[in-house]
């Protein structure tokens, strides 16, 4: 393979030739072998947006040439339209605060932008890395704002998966809205609800953990660019300073502000952690609606069947016609991911030291990471599970009737004491409470009836107290 021999201030090294990263890019490649992945194409698309204006201001600015700023313009733009992805070689994790993904960025663009005046490759003496495409910036300032802009790009996504599950839920809480229930509490029968109460409970859960992320990206909208180093705008012009949020603005398309504390915003990662953690609290409640929908369709036969979960593939490789419960599974494993992460981005936090934290590269890789986990789990659980849910409405109604649990509603009327009473004989006898209550004359059939009724349970025919497995086996089959 042909080369070029590239320097830097470590020394001479051989690049390959027709490479468009350089010398820094490629000890960076051979330094960091962490994970295995490359950074995201959104990350270099932003990062990519923020040399392009920086060209712009700075050439507004009367320090940058017009042939310069229109070659970096211009292999900026290449870089966001996907082109040189082969040349964005770098592991995510790095060592450096970014340093190596910044200068990795600044090479590929000067060598393009060399091209497009006529040079070579590896020369920079037309656009250099430094002097021209990293003018009046940092790696501490360049690599969080794209950071930042990179966590906008994905929640997009995100958020309109979620809208779609909470419309989704939604329309189940409609469809379920007269599936008469019992509910729960520690695992045991509590008191009766219908089953569109508790889809409608997880729309409302999952339209709080919507407005919390909203909440916290509006952080990611307030940027450190023009800090440069740390904080003190060295090496940047006063107009560059005034005008670079708002040719970012422009070119993202969003409102982009800049910090009021440079020093503050270039050393703090606490709105990364704000982000993080409304992820995990929405992971978290995902999964906990998860494992509702796993204990509701457990069966079919010996378990609460009261809903049916769509048929995904099979469930085992010994068992034949074992069915189990694929996509709240991976969900929950996706939110087992998010929470492990956001684990490692209150530690990377944490870890920062003086005027700038070294480890926001890992904390962009886990928030990433997590972003997209979550919304790809999201888009999951809708398309594949929410969607295709159906009710076994009568057995619902047998375990109702039949559960003891129904002896809450005649506690205004016989007292707490005879209620428990009823529901012990009920349960020892193996027979309802409906049928104790009339066996001892407590109260008139009508006024039973009544009562059950208001509280959510209608009697509609014979219960016995504990289904008989057959019968149920054969209505099932």
């Amino acid at each position: 393979m042909e080369t070029r021999m590239e320097a830097d201030s470590i020394g001479r090294m051989a690049v390959p030739a027709e490479a468009y990263y350089g010398v820094q890019s490629q000890r960076a490649q051979e330094n960091f072998q962490i994970t295995g992945n490359h950074m995201k194409p959104a990350f270099l698309r932003n990062l990519a947006l923020i040399k392009k204006a920086a060209a712009i201001v700075n050439a507004e600015a009367g320090l940058l040439s017009a042939d310069r700023k229109d070659a970096i313009v211009t292999a900026a733009q290449e870089v966001m339209d996907g082109k040189f992805e082969d040349a964005f070689l770098l592991d995510p994790v790095q060592g450096g605060a970014g340093t190596s993904a910044n200068m990795n960025m600044n090479e590929v663009i000067a060598n393009r932008a060399n091209e497009l005046l006529g040079g070579r490759k590896g020369a920079y003496d037309r656009v250099h890395p430094n002097d021209h495409v990293n003018m009046a910036q940092s790696t501490n300032d360049t690599i969080p704002t794209a950071g930042k802009l990179t966590v906008l790009t994905l929640s997009k996504p995100l958020l309109a998966e979620l809208d779609r599950l909470i419309d989704a839920l939604k329309e189940k809480a409609d469809e379920f809205s007269e599936v008469r229930k019992m509910g729960r509490t520690q695992l045991e029968d509590a008191v009766p609800m219908t089953l569109g109460e508790t889809f409608h409970g997880y729309t409302s859960m999952l339209e709080r953990c919507r407005g919390r992320i909203v909440k916290s990206l509006e952080e990611m909208h307030t940027v450190n660019i023009g800090a440069t180093a740390i904080g003190s705008c060295i090496n940047a012009s006063d107009y560059y300073e005034k005008h670079i949020a708002d040719r970012i603005s422009d070119l993202y398309g969003e409102k982009i502000t800049q910090a009021e504390d440079l020093f503050d915003a270039t050393e703090n990662l606490d709105s990364f952690v704000a982000v993080s953690g409304a992820l995990k609290a929405c992971a978290v409640s995902l999964s906990k609606m998860c494992n509702d929908l796993r204990l509701l369709s457990s069966g079919p036969r010996c378990g609460l069947h009261e809903i049916n979960l769509p048929a995904r593939q099979n469930g085992s490789s010994i068992m034949p016609g074992k069915v189990n419960p694929v996509i709240p599974e991976v969900v929950t494993q996706a939110a087992f991911l998010v929470a492990g992460h956001d684990t490692t981005i209150m530690m990377a936090a944490e870890a920062g030291q003086m005027e700038l934290n070294a480890f926001e590269p890992v904390t962009f890789y886990c928030l990433f990471e997590s972003t997209e986990a979550l919304t790809g789990a999201v888009k999951t659980l809708t398309d594949h599970c929410i969607t295709g849910i159906t009710a076994n409405a009568e057995h619902c109604r047998e375990l109702m009737e039949s559960s003891t649990g129904i002896a809450t509603a005649l506690c205004p009327v016989l007292g707490y004491q005879k209620s428990a009473e009823v529901a012990k004989r009920a349960l020892r006898e193996h027979t309802t409470v409906r049928s104790i209550v009339l066996a001892e004359g407590l109260m008139k059939e009508k006024d039973l009836d009544r009562l059950f009724a208001k509280n959510g349970v209608k009697h509609e025919g014979p219960v016995v107290a504990t289904v008989d497995r057959r019968k149920r086996a054969a209505r099932i089959a």
